[in-house]
């Protein structure tokens, strides 16, 4: 059987399907392969990490296939901080769709050894009952076995399948990765749409988690009489680095009823309460596209 699967192409995964009235049992081979993982790690956008592992495996059809991720040690059962600086260890990654076992050795605070990944019974099938086949995506190369891997690594839960599924009802698979790689659940989807977003669709979150739009932000910006009801207004703020304390000022000078676009452009040309101020004194009711043009003249004026 497991040469008769090699030969269809499954890349090492041999799929048994036994159908028994309408249910489908698909059961797969494990996933082996080598690991890297080293302590010596920085603060990440998404919280701390305590370790950053890399999971390496090679496939008949795509060669190297390498996930890279960052970990805190109450992520790896049966690894601690102390394991993980020096001497032989074994650890687990458990996730609802399978669990990564490594073994391997840890010399001053760097590892290597080798990984095997057993995917869960009915993991693939709880995914399909809500409407997520792993069978199908849109952009994610490789096979329902590449995608059973990845889901443990970036922790593509069946709790998020469900969220996603109530919040999205024409989600993919494609959209649930998203969700996991970028940490969109009920509570975050929740809080975008209390400051005001309702219609957010997938695409907007993922915006927002990447430029670091959240509730807290909106509520700044909202609380420093900039009501923005567009969402693109406030990527763009984050893009350009508005912050609160730049509306605070852009209001201290008497702009207090901008819309997105003219604030932006105090920050592309980099007008601040000092330029502003200078500007005032010779024109009281200087407007802002006037200001970019003495910004613009002053730098001309620099460059002679």
């Amino acid at each position: 059987m497991r040469k008769f699967g090699r030969a269809l192409g499954f890349a090492g995964f041999v799929f048994i399907v036994i159908v028994i009235g309408r249910y489908v049992i698909v059961a797969q081979d494990v996933v082996t392969g080598e690991w890297r993982g080293d302590t010596r790690v920085e603060r990440r956008d998404k919280g701390d990490a305590d370790i950053q592992l890399s999971l390496e495996r090679s496939t008949s059809k795509w060669g190297k296939n390498q996930h890279g991720n960052g970990y805190l040690y109450s992520d790896l059962q049966g690894l601690t901080r102390e394991q993980a600086q020096n001497g032989n260890v074994t650890f687990r990654i458990v996730r609802d769709a399978g669990t990564v076992e490594c073994t391997g050795t840890f010399v001053n605070g760097k590892g290597s050894g080798t990984f095997r990944f057993t995917p869960n019974a009915g993991y693939a099938e709880a995914m399909r009952t809500r409407g997520f086949d792993f069978n199908k995506s849109r952009h994610h190369d490789g096979d329902a076995g590449d995608r059973l891997f990845t889901a443990a690594l970036v922790n593509v839960t069946i709790a998020l399948a469900d969220d996603i599924r109530s919040n999205f009802p024409d989600a993919d698979v494609d959209d649930l990765f998203k969700a996991a790689i970028f940490k969109i659940d009920s509570r975050f989807m929740a809080e975008m749409k209390a400051t005001g977003f309702p219609d957010l669709q997938m695409e907007d979150l993922v915006k927002a988690r990447i430029f670091k739009v959240d509730a807290e932000y909106v509520r700044q910006v909202h609380e420093m009489g900039f009501d923005n009801k567009s969402f693109e207004g406030l990527i763009k703020f984050r893009i350009f680095k508005v912050t609160p304390d730049f509306l605070a000022q852009l209001k201290a000078e008497g702009f207090n009823d901008l819309d997105a676009e003219d604030i932006v452009k105090f920050r592309i040309f980099n007008i601040d309460a000092d330029f502003i101020r200078k500007a005032k004194a010779e024109n009281p009711n200087v407007t802002v596209e006037q200001l970019v043009h003495m910004k613009i003249g002053v730098h001309r004026r620099s460059d002679d």
